[in-house]
């Protein structure tokens, strides 16, 4: 027995970066994402990644989810692998997680969801 990782072991994940986008919403008028400005958000990033040439296998990879439960600090999206979670207000932010953490790696410190935020 070798003490080499096998190939699945050893191999990158299929995109360098996630980002989920929750897009929750709550009918019965409890506060959620989608209440936030979520949807477009989503598809703000979305565009923004696609324009940059990051999506893709090997790359970033934009998507929906439902309820992170991190409703309190809403609207949210996460990143991975990192983990890292943000709260964000406008365009401009969404613009700036692409632009920082998407393209370059760097977490934007001021949009990190404060870590005793959940529902």
């Amino acid at each position: 027995m070798s003490d080499t990782p096998s190939s699945a072991a050893a191999a990158p994940g299929y995109y360098a970066r996630h980002i989920f986008f929750c897009l929750n919403d709550r009918p019965n008028g409890e506060n959620s994402c989608a209440h936030h400005g979520a949807q477009e958000a989503f598809d703000r990033c979305k565009a923004q990644v696609k324009a940059a040439g990051l999506a893709g296998p090997g790359k970033v990879r934009v998507n929906k989810a439902g309820c992170l439960d991190r409703c309190a600090a809403g609207p949210v999206a996460v990143v991975y692998p990192e983990g890292t979670w943000y709260s964000y207000v406008d365009a401009s932010d969404v613009d700036e997680i692409v632009e920082s953490h998407l393209k370059n790696g760097q977490i934007v410190e001021r949009l990190l969801t404060p870590p005793e935020l959940g529902r």
